[in-house]
């Protein structure tokens, strides 16, 4: 290695001997115990609850404005048991499944044509790109002029939310397929749309399912904003009532309710993930 270098400094020959210390905490993409990983999981949970619990006990904070984890849990069981709770549960996951469909209708196809023909990324990026910086909430007058109060204006809002990060990601994800792969498929044949049908299309199908797991909880945070408008059941709906009445042990477990729903189908979704994509070679977060 040194022969080239008649008398090699010693922070040279010190460096090429050097190596790297072993590290379990914070090793990079070279495996974690399962037990440590638990471990971790469980403090993640048990540490914010126990700061909540303390806080709300000891009174350093009111009841009024954070009652106690056991109180908020009372609370809901009783909103489930004689306030029909899962009524409401039911109508904020049919709006929230109804816009995601309609976003994931819109924007994968979308994204694979920006990210796939130069003439459709000339044509829309720069409309998508615009439109995105717009926020939501100031189309929901427009919204309500043009569709009106009933369930559309409500899955429209939750729907335009989601649908222009459905577009930017699935367009990224086509953009960071090798040329080579394309160059390949050319060579052997095959025509534009075989690339994109058998190319384009399975390499980006990870990339699209990801983009969706990640994109649900946009559609849950405006489901909040959609069942401000004249509706009469929902979590949003609920939460927004409670803060009315001035009801924080009933926001708080609507919340917590809708981030129990959202993990549940955020691991849904990765199942669903691994079991249609094996071949993907990539880590799932």
């Amino acid at each position: 290695m040194f022969e080239s270098i008649p008398n090699p400094p010693p922070e040279l020959i010190k460096r090429q001997y050097s190596y790297l210390p072993n590290s379990t905490f914070w090793s990079i993409r070279q495996g974690f115990p399962r037990q440590i990983s638990i471990v971790l999981i469980i403090m993640s949970l048990v540490l914010p609850l126990t700061v909540w619990t303390i806080v709300s006990t000891t009174e350093l904070v009111p009841a009024t404005f954070l009652p106690t984890p056991l109180a908020v849990l009372s609370t809901g069981i009783t909103m489930f048991a004689e306030n029909n709770l899962w009524a409401d549960v039911f109508a904020s996951c049919a709006r929230v499944l109804a816009g995601f469909v309609l976003a994931a209708v819109i924007g994968v196809p979308v994204g694979l044509a920006i990210g796939t023909f130069h003439s459709m990324d000339s044509l829309l990026s720069p409309l998508v790109g615009t439109v995105r910086y717009m926020p939501t909430t100031g189309f929901v007058p427009l919204i309500i002029i043009w569709v009106g109060l009933d369930e559309p204006s409500k899955i429209l809002i939750i729907s335009l939310g989601v649908v222009l990060y459905n577009i930017i990601m699935v367009a990224d994800a086509v953009k960071f397929i090798p040329n080579e792969m394309i160059n390949v498929a050319y060579t052997m044949g095959a025509s534009r749309w075989d690339v994109l049908g058998k190319v384009i299309i399975p390499a980006t199908f990870p990339s699209v399912l990801d983009t969706l797991r990640v994109n649900i909880s946009g559609a849950w945070n405006f489901v909040v904003i959609a069942e401000v408008l004249a509706a009469q059941n929902g979590l949003g709906f609920k939460i927004i009532q409670s803060q009315r009445l001035f009801r924080t042990d009933r926001v708080l477990f609507c919340i917590m309710l809708i981030g129990v729903i959202g993990l549940f189908l955020d691991y849904a979704l990765k199942w669903l993930s691994k079991k249609l994509t094996p071949w993907a070679d990539q880590v799932r977060h």
